[in-house]
């Protein structure tokens, strides 16, 4: 039973040495542009582009950014998410979002508040229009 002791001693210091440790894997995105274009009215179309992101969803997130503050340039304080593609080629990430902007909240489920998201991007880096 000692032999356990000493051996739970002595490893525990080891495993606080990995935690310590940064990830090989960091995020570290680089984004790439915003171009932005109206479609119709209230219709507006986001193509970013990023390299270093995890999954689509990060790319999602930069088009949900350039989305929210284009709402608040424009006078408005909401968004609606139509959809979003994304794609990724050589390392390069490419996402086409679609949004509708509005001064009232829009009806729908993919709703964002524009002060809301344009904070929260602030706060993660993220860059917007």
């Amino acid at each position: 039973m000692r032999a356990a002791l000493i051996s739970l001693a002595v490893t525990a210091p080891v495993a606080g040495c990995v935690n310590a440790q940064p990830e090989a894997g960091a995020f570290r995105p680089s984004y790439q542009g915003i171009d932005t274009q109206l479609l119709d009215g209230d219709l507006v179309s986001f193509q970013v582009a990023m390299s270093g992101a995890r999954t689509g969803e990060d790319v999602a997130d930069y088009a949900e950014c350039a989305a929210a503050q284009y709402a608040l340039i424009r006078g408005y304080g909401f968004a609606r998410h139509l959809r979003t593609n994304v794609e990724q080629q050589g390392g390069l990430w490419r996402g086409d979002a679609v949004y509708t902007i509005s001064s009232a909240l829009p009806r729908g489920l993919r709703t964002i508040d524009a002060e809301v998201v344009v904070a929260h991007c602030a706060e993660n880096g993220i860059p917007t229009v």
